[in-house]
């Protein structure tokens, strides 16, 4: 599914794919991080599929949305500097040891 065929809430907080409704992405992180994140989240995506959704796995796809915005606190209620925290916390990939 292209961008041009996501529908966004005319606040901007939500996208509708597929006539659901989904938390959209904080719109103020920089296109670099955003890119770094969504990179994360898509090997964390591929490695949930990969253990059968172990738990580990699944965590790594929690850490990646919530430092996008799309779960945890909604990104409009946040100010600026929890919400910069937010998305610059580090969220490895799978493998990365600690």
């Amino acid at each position: 599914m292209s961008e041009a065929e996501v529908e966004h809430t005319d606040d901007g907080r939500h996208i509708i794919v597929r006539g659901r409704r989904w938390r959209a992405t904080d719109p103020h992180i920089p296109e670099e991080r955003g890119a770094e994140l969504r990179s994360i989240l898509m090997a964390w995506r591929r490695e949930v599929r990969r253990t059968d959704g172990a738990p580990e796995a699944r965590a790594g796809v929690q850490a990646a949305k919530v430092a996008l915005g799309e779960r945890g606190t909604p990104w409009w209620e946040q100010s600026d500097d929890e919400r910069r925290a937010r998305w610059e916390i580090d969220v490895p990939r799978p493998g990365d040891s600690d």
